[in-house]
């Protein structure tokens, strides 16, 4: 007869304990690349933003540039940026209207002139960006802002402009 190999009771539970060891450490480790994630998806979200705050900023830039005579206005609204009614051929400033990444509305903050033109625009988000520092000299001034809304992306007149350019050199 064949005899029976005894299991010793002493070595029963360590697979269990080995396994919740196992899984308790692939939480941590998600959590962790989550965070990371998390991370990164802002940051990526803040260069949009900053993208798209320029490409709004030269728009207006461009048609308050290119208006007719002396009398320089800013525009009464993002659709005659899209198409711009002033000249007898088709003149675009701004390709498209974009939407805002931080918040996902196509609403944005808008800085208006006492005349009611607009002359730049801000996110809505009261979130803390992650970027403190390391702007471009056109944007020096979003230094240590504690919120997306502070960044304002103005249009600048030609000899500000100018100004800034010659700063950044």
């Amino acid at each position: 007869m064949a005899k029976r190999i005894r299991s010793c009771k002493c070595q029963t539970g360590f697979l269990m304990l080995f396994l919740l060891f196992l899984i308790a450490s692939l939480g941590v480790a998600m959590a962790a690349l989550g965070t990371l994630w998390h991370t990164q998806a802002q940051r990526e979200k803040e260069a949009e933003l900053l993208f798209i705050g320029d490409q709004y900023r030269q728009a207006i830039e461009r048609y308050y540039r290119l208006t007719p005579g002396t009398a320089k206005q800013y525009p009464p609204s993002f659709d005659v940026l899209l198409l711009d009614p002033r000249f007898p051929t088709t003149v675009r400033h701004l390709r498209r209207l974009y939407r805002d990444p931080i918040t996902g509305s196509e609403q944005w903050g808008l800085e208006k002139t006492a005349d009611g033109g607009i002359s730049g625009v801000h996110s809505l988000s009261d979130k803390e960006p992650r970027k403190k520092s390391g702007f471009s000299a056109v944007y020096a001034d979003f230094e240590g802002k504690t919120k997306y809304a502070d960044w304002i992306f103005k249009a600048m007149p030609l000899e500000d402009a100018a100004n800034a350019g010659a700063r950044a050199r």
